[in-house]
């Protein structure tokens, strides 16, 4: 039985350009997405990578072509209604964690409950649980500065999971682990996606993490390298 597909992108490209300089940073990028697939976008850096997660995440908008995601045409949304579609069904993983350094774990991700719109009487159960998800149950009192770096980037998946996401995009999120974190984090990631059901497109360029991925796909100077490969 097939999976219904949450991301479809046609003929995406995006061009930069810099007085008479044109960059072409994205060729033509045709690319689908299953729900509950762990999906690998790998390359060298400057290959486009990051640009392409920011255009299917609804950050970025592309110089021509299409993304669907979930159903919905991110071109035909304005400004405002794609900020409110990004809430209700995007967590974004960033290679810097993003983390409020005055604020401890749980209120970091109680934030983003409260941007959800929850209930101050409910955040801190539901900040608690998802800490607890991520395996950070007895560290929700402290700070980033007490937290190691793989701590950090638990604590910064926890608050992805703020909105129950039905994509998650992760921009390099093991750079600043050591290989063990780095495992750790990109189970976590792959484990979510099947228990969830959620996509969880990850972008990097280590080669430690690609045997967990469902799919793993290439992409080098804006362009698919390759047709999309299994991963086992």
């Amino acid at each position: 039985m097939s999976r219904a597909l949450a991301i479809i992108a046609r003929g995406v490209e995006m061009t930069y350009r810099d007085g008479p300089t044109t960059t072409h940073a994205l060729r033509g990028v045709s690319i689908e997405m299953n729900a509950g697939e762990f999906l690998l976008l790998m390359g060298p850096s400057g290959s486009g990578k990051t640009t392409l997660l920011s255009i299917l995440g609804g950050i970025l908008t592309p110089t021509s072509g299409e993304v669907v995601a979930l159903g919905t045409r991110l071109g035909s949304l304005n400004p405002s209604a794609l900020a409110r579609f990004r809430l209700a069904n995007l967590g974004f993983v960033f290679q810097g964690f993003n983390l409020f350094g005055a604020l401890t774990a749980r209120e970091n991700v109680s934030l983003a409950l409260a941007l959800k719109g929850e209930r101050n009487s409910q955040v801190r159960a539901q900040a608690d649980a998802l800490l607890g998800e991520v395996g950070m149950s007895d560290k929700g009192g402290q700070i980033p500065a007490q937290l190691s770096a793989g701590e950090k980037q638990r604590v910064a998946i926890a608050r992805a999971l703020a909105c129950s996401p039905r994509i998650i995009m992760a921009d390099e999120p093991t750079a600043s682990l050591d290989s063990e974190n780095g495992k750790a984090v990109t189970d976590l990631l792959c484990a979510l996606a099947k228990s969830r059901g959620a996509a969880v497109l990850t972008v990097t360029h280590d080669p430690r993490i690609a045997d967990v991925a469902d799919r793993i796909v290439y992409l080098e100077d804006g362009a698919l390298r390759d047709s999309p490969v299994a991963a086992h």
